[in-house]
């Protein structure tokens, strides 16, 4: 949790009943001065029900300030949950709960070490983070990437400010300006009225992107486990099928979440893949850091998130490994990446585009790059692009384009 959370989850212990404060964040000024600027009051967090399209929150655990676009209603996997509950009993929020026998969870995810995995529904928002606060957050604000529009395309378009939120990391809060969020797809999405609450509603561009870009956006699966007191947390997203004259490459990309749930710092060391294609080929990745960071958890700053790409010749696979952890007391343990399942969806090339409904954050920029498969192999590699590059601190009026395999190389 952030220091800024610390603070006003410490201030909401005075005042469980009104939870009437006012929100006040840090910003730094041009001159490297810390000020204290007020952006609103927050409100109960919600035990029951959904946000609605237009809520303005701050995030639990990197502090941000973002909006909620709408819902998903997503299956988690969490291999830290006891086994003794029976498939189909209610679990805590009102989801269900199913376990997979055998090892293996419902949707083919293997277990671990025979265990039993659990699935549970939950819900999760598809958001908007304010652009002033991507550059301190420890969270990559390219989340959300898609294929090119083109089918000779090589490139991956990323919609700076984009982000999946936990239900319980929604920390609820009310402005009453007209514009508390700069986002460049804030006026586009939502407009003011007053009358409602929220008092920011869907806009016919929102509802039409959402809509066209289902497939792409849609997050279905969530995997989650913890060993020694670090939580791994995987969201695959699929993102389409390109063919080469080899072969057809199918692409996912992946956002990985990582909590230390302890008292003591913990540092990323290196961190190894395995991925198994439904061709038969596996492939085994080794590498220094994630993202060309080797990130430090500490209790002041105890998460980091990011997201990369992999591609399969094979419309199906499996992903599994771990992360070589350095305590601050030198102890090294490797931390499980929970397994999870790479699995393609049908192709609907009407629903491809992103710039038809946005405007030029994804116009079509050509490539010649080639897309690289998964062979039988064992490398060293780096992952993609460090989440504070300069691309990615504050969204464009122009898309953010790379190769895919650009730093990313499959994990």
């Amino acid at each position: 949790m952030s220091p800024l959370m610390s603070k006003v989850l410490s201030l909401h212990q005075f005042r469980p009943v009104a939870f009437n404060l006012v929100v006040r964040l840090f910003s730094v000024s041009v001159h490297h001065n810390t000020r204290l600027a007020e952006v609103g009051r927050l409100e109960l967090p919600k035990a029951q029900g959904k946000y609605e399209t237009g809520q303005l929150f701050l995030h639990r655990v990197f502090g941000y300030r973002g909006v909620i676009l709408f819902p998903w209603l997503a299956r988690v996997y969490d291999r830290d949950l006891p086994n003794q509950t029976k498939a189909g009993n209610q679990l805590e929020g009102g989801g269900t709960v199913a376990s997979g026998g055998g090892g293996t969870t419902g949707n083919g995810s293997q277990g671990t070490q025979g265990k039993e995995v659990q699935k549970k529904t939950h819900t999760f928002y598809q958001v908007l983070i304010d652009q002033r606060d991507c550059p301190y957050i420890r969270a990559q604000t390219e989340a959300v990437t898609f294929l090119g529009n083109q089918e000779s395309s090589r490139s991956l378009y990323a919609i700076p400010g984009l982000d999946y939120v936990a239900h319980e990391d929604i920390l609820p809060y009310s402005s009453g300006e007209h514009h508390p969020l700069q986002h460049e797809l804030f006026d586009k999405f939502l407009a003011h009225q007053p009358d409602k609450d929220p008092p920011f509603v869907a806009q016919e561009t929102l509802r039409a992107w959402q809509k066209k870009n289902h497939p792409w956006l849609e997050l279905s699966d969530v995997h989650k486990e913890t060993t020694e007191g670090i939580r791994v947390t995987v969201i695959p997203f699929y993102m389409g099928c390109r063919e080469t004259p080899a072969a057809s490459v199918y692409w996912w990309r992946y956002c990985i979440r990582l909590e230390n749930l302890g008292e003591l710092s913990v540092q990323l060391r290196e961190r190894h893949w395995r991925i198994f294609s439904l061709s038969g080929t596996l492939e085994t990745v080794r590498g220094r850091g994630v993202v060309g960071q080797e990130p430090v958890l500490s209790p002041r700053l105890p998460a980091f998130q990011y997201s990369s790409h992999v591609s399969l010749q094979a419309p199906s696979g499996h992903m599994w490994g771990t992360f070589r952890m350095e305590r601050e007391d030198g102890h090294m343990f490797d931390c499980r990446i929970p397994p999870f399942s790479l699995e393609s969806k049908p192709d609907d090339n009407s629903s491809t585009g992103v710039e038809d409904t946005v405007g030029p954050l994804a116009a079509s920029t050509s490539s010649d790059a080639a897309a690289s498969g998964v062979t039988s192999s064992t490398k060293n590699t780096d992952e993609s692009t460090p989440s504070n590059s300069p691309t990615t601190n504050a969204p464009s009026s122009q898309p953010n384009t790379k190769k895919p395999g650009d730093g990313d190389d499959n994990a």
